[in-house]
């Protein structure tokens, strides 16, 4: 991969710091799981696929010891891969195993959306996107953006919104775009109903951070008034996001925990500041989109579209008997 986010050493966890990119390439060592619960917490490593292998290989730097889930857990609230993760290696016998299973099956499932979703891109579409879904949020080749990287022998472009305030898209997306040889023209986030009332705009395509039993989603920040946009101007609006990302105990978006971030990430970046001293800010991290304003959600066993909650119920089920038949084959 151009990208690597993500790289296990056996005694050590590397992550890309993408608070520097597209400027300079540094990684950042992890020697234990509070090392790693820090470099989420301060956005070192981020995706909601990304955390969650993250943390997984955090539980193995600390050798599955009762701290190294409750330091991980805690590390950001929003994106239910985390605990989705930490579910898992609190089942496993072989910690190392179960870790590196998560992550080449994050990998995996990436490339399978990949393919479904770019049946749904038409050539040389305008695809908009929002924040960065692409391999530096996931194990690998990515969500949303893995569908544009499978779509490129369509000739299609791509519109980045920026993603305010922490301007993922401006950095990341940009970024890994222009390594992938994909054209991309970046926006403002305010430009996209603009764009759109033009008719420059064929298609919507984003992630998700955690996805409710009636098909709700949280994403970043700025993705509610994409897709309110888009369906008045009749724009497909897809969510790409693994089944990692599916939180059936959450019955519907309004009890998905938002998390708020620092007022210092509003007020300025990198040492420069535009707001002045003393203002009140909100910085809620992510917005929820509704089903109803959804075309379809793309996971690697299918799509869900018009998403219901019988229909993800369906999607879940057919899943969990799909995963419980290739068990009893590899026995």
């Amino acid at each position: 991969m151009a990208v690597e986010p993500i790289r296990w050493k056996g005694d050590r966890l590397e992550l890309l710091d993408q608070r520097l990119l597209p400027d300079q390439t540094v990684y950042v060592t992890c020697r234990t799981a509070a090392e790693v619960a820090q470099a989420i917490r301060d956005m070192v490593v981020r995706g909601a696929p990304a955390i969650g292998c993250a943390a997984a290989f955090g539980v193995v730097l600390s050798n599955g010891s009762p701290e190294s889930y409750e330091v991980l857990a805690k590390s950001r609230p929003t994106a239910v891969n985390l605990f989705w993760a930490l579910d898992r290696m609190r089942k496993a016998k072989d910690l190392k195993a179960e870790a590196e299973a998560i992550f080449a099956e994050d990998i995996a499932a990436n490339r399978a959306m990949g393919k479904l979703g770019a049946e749904l891109i038409p050539k040389k579409a305008r695809v908009m996107t929002h924040c960065n879904t692409g391999a530096l949020a996931t194990a690998g080749h990515g969500t949303a953006l893995g569908v544009i990287r499978s779509s490129k022998n369509k000739s299609i472009s791509v519109i980045a919104c920026e993603t305010r305030p922490y301007l993922q898209g401006a950095r990341l997306t940009a970024y890994e775009l222009m390594q992938e040889g994909i054209p991309c023209t970046l926006i403002t986030d305010s430009m996209a109903g603009h764009l759109m009332s033009r008719g420059e705009v064929d298609v919507v395509v984003v992630g998700a951070d955690r996805i409710a039993a009636n098909g709700d989603v949280a994403n970043k920040i700025g993705t509610y008034p994409l897709a309110v946009l888009a369906k008045r101007h009749g724009i497909p609006f897809y969510v790409a996001a693994p089944l990692s990302t599916f939180d059936p105990k959450i019955p519907n978006g309004s009890r998905i925990p938002i998390e708020e971030r620092a007022a210092d990430e509003v007020t300025g970046y990198r040492g420069a500041r535009w707001a002045p001293e003393g203002v009140a800010v909100r910085n809620p991290a992510f917005d929820v989109t509704p089903a109803e304003l959804i075309t379809g959600i793309i996971t690697e066993r299918g799509i869900v579209r018009k998403p219901t909650r019988a229909r993800v119920k369906s999607l879940l089920s057919r899943s969990r008997a799909g995963a419980a038949s290739g068990r009893r084959a590899r026995r």
